[in-house]
């Protein structure tokens, strides 16, 4: 066991989901061609004055009031002055000493309990652009489309101790903004990307250990992996008696390794002050109650609301609830099957079902052609003996890629089960006659060999015989 206890702290930058840009219209598309999405005011032209964009602002209130934030009125935004090429007004619009709201938390599900993680800050501020390295051509370019875009800072306390709570905390917030719809939370195209920062202490020292930023992490797994190695690094570099550089570090994922990319900066190198072309934001208190209001139950409450009301197990509530379109997708199957007597058989269909197929087609639940009654028409096929499970499990990829009615598929493709008691006794007695010494087994003790006499009817009526029927039919007949 280790002699030294991590502190991790991370600062998620989540890109809010409207049509333009946070100070100016131009659009905030992904993938359009280079410098496409570009005007005088992202692109930083001299006499070019910034305009709130309302949407942006009303986004990252929701999100403040979702983690329990007290909202600073008035807010304001100031210049983090740095230079870099693909920051073409020379400074960052962002917001320091008044940021937009302070002090709220998450809880998190660790090791069979629950932990709060405290939320220091959730600031605006604008995107830069990117930058692009050609080593085949020898020259870097730069791309503004993304300059000027609109995103939170979501700033934790530095309350997590391993990687498995950094992991657990980024997608409790990855799932709330996805649940606000403020957020597309693509972690590849940089929409919703954390930083991480990762000291170590002797066990029992309250004093922090000098930290170190990492970054370049685009999945959960890889911030797990990161953070992991960093943590790693750092014990060896104490036990060998040297010391932990502050520092910005990338991860490489090939390699699983953390490597040096720049010192640290601190707040005093960035010189802020507040920005004179915007005033400061004071938020209207009924504005901001209507936005309360209006707020969606929030994963960690229907994850609660479908364990007690559907009896779930935590691990099934928490699977269906991660994502908001599956939960609505799983809630509208359990009204059209019936109610909540189906839950759990619904949570089965799609946690693993429909979720595989949805994978498999790159496809989220709202866009799917096979809608959540038609699961619940295919689920009630299976309870009135219709089909039995199995037949509904194996045309159900067919059923769901081309939203076609399973109720007439049945009967298109000639699968609905046989449950007529008096032609399955007729063919059950044939096999029984034809298998004396199978017989003689049975009533000799062998009662195993059951399944041996469903199969053969089974394969008698090709596949299409009523298992539990026959399994009654069976018992029946044997006995004589």
């Amino acid at each position: 066991m280790s002699q030294f206890e991590a502190v991790i702290g991370l600062e998620v930058h989540a890109q809010l989901k409207t049509e333009s840009k946070l100070f100016c219209s131009c659009s905030t598309a992904f993938g359009q061609e280079p410098n496409q999405n570009v005007c005088p005011v992202c692109s930083g032209m001299p006499g070019t004055l910034p305009v709130m964009n309302a949407k942006a602002l009303e986004y990252a209130v929701m999100m403040s009031l979702a983690v329990d934030c007290r909202l600073n009125s008035p807010s304001i935004f100031a210049r983090k002055n740095y230079f870099y090429p693909d920051l073409p007004m020379g400074y960052q619009i962002s917001q320091y000493e008044l940021p937009l709201s302070e002090h709220g938390h998450v809880d998190i599900e660790v090791d069979g309990g629950t932990k709060r993680i405290g939320i220091t800050r959730i600031h605006m501020e604008n995107d830069a652009g990117k930058s692009i390295h050609s080593q085949a051509e020898n020259h870097s370019f730069v791309d503004l489309n993304r300059a000027g875009t609109p995103l939170i800072e979501i700033v934790s306390e530095p309350d997590m101790r391993s990687p498995e709570e950094a992991e657990a905390y980024l997608r409790v917030l990855h799932s709330i903004l996805l649940y606000l719809g403020i957020c597309d939370g693509n972690m590849e195209e940089g929409s919703f990307r954390c930083d991480a920062n990762v000291s170590i202490r002797p066990k029992g020292r309250e004093e922090f250990g000098t930290r170190a930023e990492l970054k370049n992490m685009n999945s959960f797994r890889n911030v797990r992996r990161a953070i992991a190695y960093e943590i790693e690094r750092q014990e060896d570099l104490v036990l060998d008696g040297e010391d932990v550089v502050q520092e910005t570090r990338l991860f490489d994922a090939d390699k699983g390794v953390t490597h040096t990319m720049r010192g640290k900066e601190e707040a005093h190198d960035y010189r802020y002050f507040p920005d004179p072309d915007l005033l400061p934001m004071h938020l209207d208190p009924d504005w901001v109650e209507g936005l309360r209001k209006a707020l969606p139950e929030l994963p960690a409450v229907r994850r609660k609301r479908f364990a007690a009301e559907f009896g779930l197990s935590d691990y099934d509530a928490e699977v269906l609830t991660a994502d908001r379109a599956l939960a609505d997708y799983f809630e509208r199957v359990v009204r059209a099957a019936g109610g909540a007597k189906m839950a759990k058989k619904a949570a089965n269909w799609v946690a693993n079902d429909v979720q595989r197929e949805l994978r498999a087609a790159s496809m989220t639940p709202d866009a799917t052609p096979f809608g959540p009654e038609r699961l619940a028409a295919l689920m009630g096929l299976v309870e009135d003996g219709s089909i039995s499970l199995k037949v509904a499990q194996q045309i159900f990829p067919e059923l769901f890629a081309q939203g076609l009615d399973p109720e007439a598929h049945v009967k298109e493709k000639g699968l609905v089960q046989i449950s007529d008691e008096g032609s399955l006794e007729s063919v059950l007695k044939e096999i029984i006659e034809a298998n004396p010494d199978e017989v003689a087994a049975y009533k000799g003790g062998n009662t195993k060999i059951t399944g041996w006499f469903v199969g053969q009817a089974m394969r008698a009526t090709k596949g299409q015989a009523n298992p539990k029927l026959v399994n009654e039919l069976l018992a029946r007949l044997l006995a004589d």
